[in-house]
């Protein structure tokens, strides 16, 4: 079986071509070096770009076998001699600007059938409209009367529903929905999720629940990014939003007439129910619940696993289950471990 490569940098650089990108220091030995591929401390070989930004990893560095590494001014001389030092102010930021340079394929996903255009095997409706430079793959459906803005790649098996407004520079992965919904420039929906499906709502009566009509849309603003298997109900009676810039993980869960905010980081396995409201920049740590109708204000953040069930002002760190300003939860956590040890000792 051979071992494929599946991101090759898009432009030949060097020790001396990324310095003059970063705008860094760099001294005239080894500044002809080829630069072909990047990777960790411990990982990197003799055509491969390296940081240390954390001093935990400093003998991996003197150990490191990269043609270049990427450090701070206070590390240059820990570099070893086979490795040229590009020193900046900021190793890992800079290692994330060279990366997107080089491989401008990894930053959103791709076609999976290597298409250009309109594939023969996707299905799109005659009433639809697509800008020139749309890529549809085999087996993706397009519905009646939506739109594609130029620049968006609509992998295999995506589904497009009817009247949906997709922007410019997308991308929709493959196996992801997209109904009821209208989607700005640059968003990226990763495989498998799912926007616009009904909300869950029922009225309990004596005779059964009771469906109620979910007739709001899904609003999601330019710059969003969306994980795999992640799902967004669409709103009850009015919209559920999520705000420009918005990072969302895999596995996350957003319910109906949900407002997010903008540039919000929202992890892993989050739940959030419906009617719950987030501020801008707010920041949801894995595993985290919001009550139906809670506030969340503009900077807070949540630590993973708490379980937010009051409003929380904007600017706090909250944490704990049920979720409180972290000074208090770290303080009750601290007397019950008293308590524990006071009790072994009885």
């Amino acid at each position: 079986m051979t071992d494929p490569i599946f991101f090759t940098p898009t432009e030949a650089m060097t020790v001396a071509s990324v310095a003059a990108f970063l705008k860094a220091q760099l001294g005239p030995a080894g500044a002809d070096r080829r630069l072909d591929g990047v990777a960790a401390l411990a990982d990197a070989g003799p055509a491969d770009l390296t940081f240390l930004d954390n001093p935990k990893y400093a003998d991996q560095l003197a150990a490191t076998r990269a043609a270049a590494c990427l450090v701070t001014e206070r590390h240059r001389d820990k570099v070893p001699a086979s490795t040229v030092a590009i020193v900046v102010g900021y190793p890992h930021a800079a290692f994330v600007s060279v990366t997107r340079k080089m491989f401008p394929a990894a930053l959103r996903p791709q076609s999976m059938f290597g298409a250009q255009g309109i594939s023969p095997g996707a299905i799109i409706h005659p009433t639809a409209k697509l800008e020139a430079g749309v890529i549809v793959d085999p087996g993706a459906v397009i519905g009646p009367g939506a739109e594609v803005g130029t620049g968006t790649i609509i992998a295999a098996s995506a589904i497009i529903g009817p009247g949906v407004r997709i922007g410019r520079d997308g991308a929709v992965g493959p196996g992801a929905s997209v109904v009821h919904a209208l989607i700005g420039n640059r968003v990226i929906l990763h495989a498998g999720v799912r926007i616009g499906q009904d909300g869950f709502g029922f009225q309990p009566g004596a005779s059964g629940h009771t469906k109620i009509p979910q007739i709001g849309r899904v609003i999601v603003q330019d710059d969003v990014e969306i994980g795999a298997n992640s799902t967004i109900d669409r709103g009850h009676i009015r919209d559920t939003v999520i705000g420009e810039g918005t990072k969302i993980d895999n596995l996350v869960q957003i319910a109906h007439n949900v407002a997010i905010g903008r540039h919000c980081i929202i992890v892993s396995q989050v739940g959030i129910s419906g009617s719950a409201t987030l501020g801008d920049f707010v920041m949801l740590g894995g595993q985290v619940g919001v009550n139906n109708h809670a506030v969340i204000g503009s900077g807070a953040q949540i630590a993973a696993t708490s379980v937010v069930k009051d409003d929380v002002p904007a600017g706090a760190r909250w944490g704990g289950r049920p979720a409180k300003p972290v000074k208090d939860w770290f303080r009750e956590i601290a007397t019950l471990e008293r308590l524990s040890r006071a009790k072994q000792t009885d």
